[in-house]
C-alpha cells in the first residue's frame, strides 16, 4: 500500500462539479492499493500516518502529529500510485490491485483512520475527482507499506 501525504491548510475533492469532501487544517492522503496488499498494510499504514510528526510545535519544528493538532484528513483513492514507468512511456498498472480489493482495503483504512479519533472526508472511490490541496510549508511524504522507499 503507497500513499502521498500532504500537509495542508485546506484542501477539497469535487466529482462533477460538486464538493464530496473538504477539510480545513490537516493531512490530504492519496492512497493506492497494490495487488498484494492486505489488512496488515492498511493498519501499518493507518498508525504511522496518523502519528507522523509533521506539524510544527511552538518552536516551529515538526514535533507534532495529525492526533496532536486534533487536525482532519482528506482521503482520496489513487491507484495511480502503483504506475511503474520503467519501460516504455506509458505507465503500467499492473501492480496495482483489482478494484475489489483495493475498494475494500481503502474503505477499512477510513475506518482505521477514524477509529483514532480523526475527522476523515473522503472522495468517491473510482470516480474522476478534481482535488485542490493548499499545501501547508509544502511537506509532502512518500510511504509504502512494503517500506520500498
Amino acid at each position: 500500500m503507497r500513499a502521498v501525504v500532504q500537509r495542508v491548510t485546506k484542501a477539497s475533492v469535487s466529482v462533477d462539479g460538486k464538493i464530496v469532501g473538504q477539510i480545513e487544517k490537516g493531512i490530504v492522503v492519496l492512497l493506492g492499493v497494490g495487488k498484494d496488499d492486505n489488512i496488515d498494510d492498511t493498519k501499518y499504514l493507518a498508525e504511522k500516518i496518523v502519528n507522523l510528526r509533521i506539524f510544527d510545535d511552538n518552536d516551529g519544528k515538526m514535533n507534532l502529529s495529525l492526533l496532536d493538532v486534533q487536525g482532519s484528513a482528506l482521503i482520496i483513492s489513487q491507484f495511480t500510485l502503483y504506475g511503474d514507468c520503467r519501460r516504455g512511456r506509458r505507465p503500467s498498472y499492473s501492480d496495482s490491485a483489482n478494484p475489489e480489493l483495493a475498494k475494500e482495503l481503502y474503505e477499512k483504512f477510513i475506518e482505521l483512520v477514524r477509529g483514532y479519533g480523526v475527522h476523515v472526508e473522503t472522495g468517491i472511490f473510482a470516480a474522476y475527482m478534481q482535488v485542490e490541496i493548499h499545501n501547508d510549508g509544502p511537506v509532502t511524504l512518500l510511504l509504502d507499506s512494503k517500506k520500498v522507499f
